[in-house]
């Protein structure tokens, strides 16, 4: 359209279109569109405002040695003092910015942005996840802590520890007896954690680094990166037994001593094709998955008629758990559907 309107001031506008293919229709609408768009409006000095002059002697004054590390407030206060006025505080701010000469003063935190962990899991004593959680005690603002050190692949408790305070040497000491209660080699384990003062302490990551273990920690404000320990707790608290206070110290071991062994070896787990964590742990899931195929074979031969689409099979356990699997189909494996309910 630009080329028929240059080439219509030349040659006249029915020649022009004729020789563009241009509709002469579509010509004068658009001249006509041009002329009835309003145009903005031109925006008019207002009366009250300072002139350049005005406002570039402001500027000088702000920069002044006595005035150009005082908050424009304070320089008005003084200038008053001093009997003279230039302009508003606002103004002095709105010169200022539109000479990107005002920025906040103090040096502000700069939070460094946290990588989510990804890990993976193919087999027991790779990843492992602890967490400590609070037990109220007898009384008001009372409470023991229950360190919990647990395998994500076979969600196995493999060391747990109770104790009066949350402590960096308490949780060292656990971690070097469990690892060598488990036969933890070099270069073998990653071990993840929220980022609690023990879990972030200098302490447990020098013992890590001499243990040859790989740490890992949770975002900030994120509990889906640590899911596996905050399950294995909502389990214990979900106990039917579990008080709502416990009366002692003594007594709250008593009854850690007791979860534990069931939860390890008669606890049947949702997420592991309802095995329990010590079949996973110990390598007995395939002669327990094939003695449950033999009796549900035995059932379906006796009574067919009973199962409508095809002959039962027991759940699978997943072959590879997850904190926080990648996103992309490409590095992303097929998993379970036993991997979705933790619990």
């Amino acid at each position: 359209m630009q080329a028929a309107k240059e080439l219509a001031a030349d040659v006249g506008i029915q020649p022009a279109c004729a020789a563009l293919g241009v509709s002469r229709a579509t010509f004068y609408r658009r001249d006509e569109q041009k002329l009835r768009r309003p145009q903005p409006p031109v925006r008019r000095r207002s009366p009250r405002g300072l002139s350049p002059d005005e406002q570039q002697a402001v500027l000088e004054v702000l920069h002044e040695p006595r005035f150009v590390d005082r908050a424009p407030a304070a320089v008005y206060a003084q200038l008053l003092d001093e009997n003279c006025y230039l302009c508003s505080v606002r103004t002095m701010y709105r010169l200022l910015d539109a000479h990107q000469e005002v920025r906040e003063r103090r040096d502000q935190r700069r939070h460094p942005e946290y990588r989510k962990p990804e890990l993976l899991a193919t087999a027991p004593n790779q990843v492992w996840s602890w967490d400590i959680t609070k037990l109220l005690g007898p009384a008001k603002w009372t409470y023991f802590y229950l360190y919990v050190i647990l395998d994500i692949f076979s969600r196995y408790a493999v060391g747990w520890m109770l104790a009066h305070r949350e402590s960096a040497d308490l949780a060292q000491r656990l971690i070097r007896e469990t690892c060598a209660k488990h036969d933890v080699a070099p270069d073998q384990l990653t071990l993840h954690a929220d980022r609690g003062p023990a879990m972030g302490s200098q302490t447990v990551a020098q013992l890590l680094a001499t243990l040859g273990v790989v740490k890992s920690h949770s975002r900030p404000h994120v509990s889906n990166d640590n899911p596996f320990s905050e399950s294995q707790f909502k389990t214990l608290k979900y106990r039917p037994e579990f008080p709502r206070r416990f009366a002692s110290f003594d007594v709250a071991r008593a009854f850690c001593g007791e979860f534990f062994p069931w939860y390890n070896d008669e606890h049947y787990h949702s997420g592991l094709g309802l095995l329990t964590p010590a079949m996973v742990h110990y390598g007995h899931t395939e002669q327990v998955v094939a003695a449950r195929q033999q009796t549900l074979g035995a059932a379906y031969q006796l009574h067919p008629e009973r199962f409508v689409r095809h002959a039962p099979r027991p759940l699978a356990p997943p072959t590879a758990v997850w904190i926080n699997p990648p996103t992309t189909e490409q590095t992303k494996p097929e998993l379970p559907m036993s991997l979705i309910a933790l619990h």
